[in-house]
């Protein structure tokens, strides 16, 4: 058991990357408050839930003391909450702009922020945010995904390097595409389908990821196994970074 006597918190605990990344610490013996905004899925999730929307910086502390009400502490936090929406320079709006930034890094460094505190009572605690393959890629039709999730890529190093003398690990995921909820639930891809059997040429490996490839990751740099690795971006996308965009 991995990550017997842990607790953490996982947001996007409702499906597809958080969902998975739970679970799989659940099964390894953490206590795992997952945190989402549709109490249903929580429910399927686990024993332990919180609803929040994390564009709020409140709920965003509401759902961190939840977490260390419950469990007495904090020593893993995922922040794994996010989405994703087409568009360019010359067709995003300034509110669709402002609604991908706010998911995808303001909740994670309100989030953060709230759980640093007790995550730095706790040496040997960590942090991990997921990103995107996005961040180390350009693809003009994401713009405001790929710069948010490059903001998240350089909010994990800089957050590292603050919390290394407290003994709290920082590092990113950052995955290529991954079977989930991410682009049915917008109108990023039009033809799911067509879009992931085109990815298998996309991949290097031949195939698109699932959930539980990510979360083997989260649970190694989760773990006393990867004590010394901080500040590191880790792709697990089958070679998609490699690759120019097309």
């Amino acid at each position: 058991m991995k990550l017997a006597g842990r607790s953490a918190l996982v947001t996007g605990g409702s499906s597809g990357l958080g969902r998975a990344i739970g679970r799989r610490f659940a099964a390894e013996g953490a206590r795992v408050m997952f945190v989402g905004r549709r109490e249903a899925r929580l429910r399927e999730a686990g024993p332990d839930w919180v609803t929040a929307d994390l564009t709020k910086p409140l709920e965003c502390s509401r759902a961190v003391q939840a977490a260390v009400d419950r469990f007495g502490a904090l020593h893993i936090l995922v922040n794994a909450a996010g989405i994703i929406g087409n568009g360019g320079i010359l067709d995003t709006t300034p509110e669709e702009w402002r609604r991908l930034w706010d998911a995808n890094v303001e909740s994670v460094f309100h989030v953060t922020r709230a759980a640093a505190p007790h995550l730095i009572r706790n040496r040997g605690a960590s942090i991990l945010n997921i990103s995107s393959v996005c961040s180390l890629r350009p693809f003009p039709t994401l713009l405001a995904y790929c710069a948010g999730k490059s903001a998240v890529d350089m909010m994990t190093q800089c957050l590292a390097l603050e919390l290394a003398p407290h003994g709290v690990r920082v590092n990113a995921i950052n995955p290529g595409v991954v079977v989930t909820e991410l682009h049915t639930a917008s109108a990023a891809v039009p033809d799911y389908p067509a879009f992931l059997e085109r990815s298998k040429t996309t991949h290097p490996l031949g195939r698109v990821g699932s959930p539980e490839d990510v979360a083997s990751l989260a649970l190694f740099l989760a773990s006393d196994e990867a004590s010394w690795i901080t500040g590191a971006v880790h792709s697990v996308d089958g070679g998609r970074q490699l690759l120019s965009a097309r």
